[in-house]
């Protein structure tokens, strides 16, 4: 049976569906350096809409506290196993549904209440998750600094070593949401080890460079978990995963309880099927992926230092990532730059850099450019010199870009390293 409906229910159905839709076509046409996002292919979104969207699974699987679930676990049993094969580890959750949620199950199981910490803090380029006011937060403010190198993007590993020496920290958080160069893993895992502090690596931002083999590999070189996002340069749907080697089962059971019931119950299972997809893409195109990737925010870094930006690092290539860092104090600063890239089509968002007072946080100096879902659409170090332009042209004040936008992006209008809808058929 229909309900009858009113001229505005149906006004604001029609809208809704509008909004969408024009979500779509402006996205098309614009150029999107967001760090945190990118793109699925037409294969991982087939798979998105289905009758998983309405059930409720509980536990593991086999294990469930519902029945009905036999497809979902087979989904969920293979995202497993293929994500243990990619990062070459025997223990994997990939219940969390984001990659704060997959922090928040590791923080509450691993630092007791009022327990030290060491973690970036949000103007070295550490999440929110990692502070006072963030999950980490919630178990303890007796939260430490790591000790930073003259530019601010790396950790002072001497000075590092010395403060867990004399801190033992329950917990000692590597990882950031600006992220250009590898953390040292395997220069503090030793220290960790003898205070009994455990060794976490985020790796929301990196963990399809990660998987790729062309960042670094933190479970393998000393952390002891590893947490991330599947939807930035691992080019799934907006989940979450934890992962350890396999090796410490204790560490593994604990952690376990800190997803479920720690952190979540039912966990988002219509994106389970997508995430499969998207894992077996990085399983085969994921490492000529990751190096496209770096090769552009390299070469996107020394276009901008070539139309004047003051890009961070160029004594050290500009980035190793995905990432970009850009001071553009001269422009207004972080917010109104964005503001007006934004305004012709370019998005990105404004980042405090390291240095500036967490006050800052709503118009910090800078901006923080990603390459990853530009990359995945086909383009290319060509490209980057062309963005280059466009940026300096859009907040020079020179001239309006959006028309350049929009041909620049309609040149590349199809996901890359990806398979197609008929290779699920």
């Amino acid at each position: 049976m229909t309900a009858d409906l009113t001229s505005a229910t149906s006004e604001l159905l029609r809208h809704v569906r509008e909004t969408v839709e024009a979500n779509e076509r402006w996205r098309a046409q614009t150029l999107n350096l967001i760090a945190s996002e990118n793109v699925l292919s037409p294969a991982a979104r087939s798979v998105l809409d289905s009758d998983f969207q309405h059930r409720y699974a509980e536990g593991h699987p086999g294990g469930r506290y519902y029945e009905g679930t036999q497809y979902l676990d087979e989904i969920e049993r293979l995202s497993r196993e293929v994500m243990q094969r990619i990062f070459r580890v025997t223990w994997a959750d990939v219940r969390p549904i984001s990659g704060t949620v997959a922090n928040e199950a590791v923080f509450s199981r691993l630092v007791p209440q009022g327990a030290t910490a060491i973690a970036h803090t949000v103007a070295t380029g550490g999440h929110i998750s990692h502070a006072r006011i963030g999950s980490l937060g919630k178990r303890t403010k007796n939260i430490l600094e790591w000790p930073m190198s003259a530019d601010g993007y790396s950790i002072d590993v001497d000075a590092a070593r010395d403060l867990i020496h004399k801190e033992q920290p329950a917990i000692a958080v590597l990882g950031r949401s600006l992220f250009l160069f590898p953390e040292p893993v395997a220069e503090l895992a030793a220290v960790c080890a003898e205070t009994g502090t455990r060794l976490f690596y985020d790796g929301a931002h990196v963990l399809g460079l990660i998987a790729a083999g062309t960042f670094q590999d933190p479970l393998h070189e000393g952390a002891d978990i590893l947490c991330g996002s599947t939807h930035k340069t691992f080019f799934g749907p907006q989940r979450g995963m934890v992962l350890t080697t396999g090796q410490d089962e204790k560490l593994n059971n604990t952690l376990d309880k800190g997803v479920f019931p720690g952190s979540s119950s039912n966990h988002h299972l219509f994106s389970l099927p997508a995430l499969l997809v998207s894992a077996l893409e990085v399983e085969s195109f994921g490492q000529d992926y990751a190096r496209a990737t770096i090769a552009n925010a390299q070469a996107l870094g020394a276009a901008l230092a070539a139309k004047g930006f003051a890009v961070a690092c160029p004594e050290r290539g500009y980035s190793e990532s995905h990432q970009v860092a850009v001071d553009v104090e001269p422009f207004g600063g972080g917010k109104k730059a964005s503001a007006r890239l934004c305004e012709q089509d370019i998005i990105c968002n404004m980042n405090l850099l390291p240095g500036e007072p967490g006050k800052r946080a709503f118009d910090p100096k800078g901006i923080r450019l990603g390459v990853q879902e530009m990359t995945r659409f086909g383009m290319g170090p060509d490209e980057m010199e062309a963005m280059a332009d466009l940026m300096h042209g859009a907040l020079s004040g020179d001239r309006d870009v959006r028309s350049e936008v929009a041909a620049l992006r309609a040149r590349f209008p199809e996901v890359r390293y990806a398979y197609s809808v008929s290779d699920l058929q």
